[in-house]
């Protein structure tokens, strides 16, 4: 059985959170002696409980930090050929337990202000306890943030739109745009045609035809929730707003990157 094939089926028999959940304990396995040596050689820095750190990415502590850091400092340098990052309100949706804002305050600094929401309660019970000079949010699966409209002058959700349904990237579209400040800008990252070799034979025809492809019959925003996104999905989607820029990076190994859009109010 095909890879595409045996996820729909281990969602279907409803066995894909204990596969997931096995994926966790072999990951921190493989990765225990690397995490220790990390752990040992950089005592002040607070990490996440490990789980929370597997759900929003992978079980590997300096691949949390130092690459958190480095994606810092690359969502800085995408900003920075669009809008002046000086005294800037700037909102991370989906900050999880905090890999990529936590490093912000030192990479961009310049007088801005950054603030983190996210739907797991525990991402936003350790954020907030463990990263200073940052407001974290805990917001609901439902497209709601407690923010004015107009309050922020940078929003950024890297892997979000990935696990959410049809209806909720309209929602919560709409309301990231609402809480966008004028001139703006959003960057968002999705599974695009780089994934489609991933997607099962009606899956890819749907994907061809500019319909977004979901696998679901898991709980909605949990990193086992997999969205496939076309060009023309996305342009129907942000059809309210101008797309300054849209990124395809041919994969390189086992990499295989997500396409960046960032989209003006």
């Amino acid at each position: 059985m095909k890879k595409p094939q045996l996820s729909n089926f281990l969602r279907d028999v409803n066995l894909i959170y204990t596969t997931d959940k096995i994926r966790f304990y072999v990951e921190r396995f493989k990765n225990k002696k690397e995490n220790d040596a990390f752990k040992k050689a950089n005592p002040t820095v607070a990490l996440p409980p490990d789980y929370l750190m597997y759900e929003s990415f992978k079980m590997n502590y300096n691949d949390y930090y130092e690459q958190g850091e480095n994606s810092a400092k690359w969502i800085s340098s995408h900003f920075g050929k669009h809008i002046d990052l000086r005294n800037k309100k700037i909102l991370d949706w989906g900050c999880g337990p905090g890999r990529i804002i936590r490093h912000l305050p030192q990479v961009i600094g310049n007088g801005c202000e950054f603030f983190g929401t996210d739907y797991n309660k525990k991402s936003i019970d350790w954020c907030s306890k463990n990263i200073p000079d940052i407001e974290f949010n805990n917001n609901t699966l439902e497209a709601k943030l407690p923010y004015k409209d107009n309050t922020f002058d940078v929003i950024y959700g890297l892997s979000i739109f990935t696990h959410l349904s049809e209806k909720m990237h309209d929602d919560w579209y709409h309301e990231l745009y609402r809480v966008l400040a004028k001139d703006g800008i959003i960057l968002l990252t999705t599974q695009g045609d780089n994934y489609i070799h991933k997607l099962a034979e009606k899956e890819q025809e749907a994907y061809q035809a500019g319909k977004l492809v979901v696998r679901g019959k898991v709980k909605e925003g949990h990193r086992t929730y997999s969205a496939f996104h076309p060009k023309a999905f996305m342009e129907k989607l942000f059809k309210n707003a101008t797309i300054v820029d849209h990124v395809e990076t041919k994969p390189e190994g086992s990499w295989i990157p997500q396409d960046i859009w960032m989209v003006k109010k």
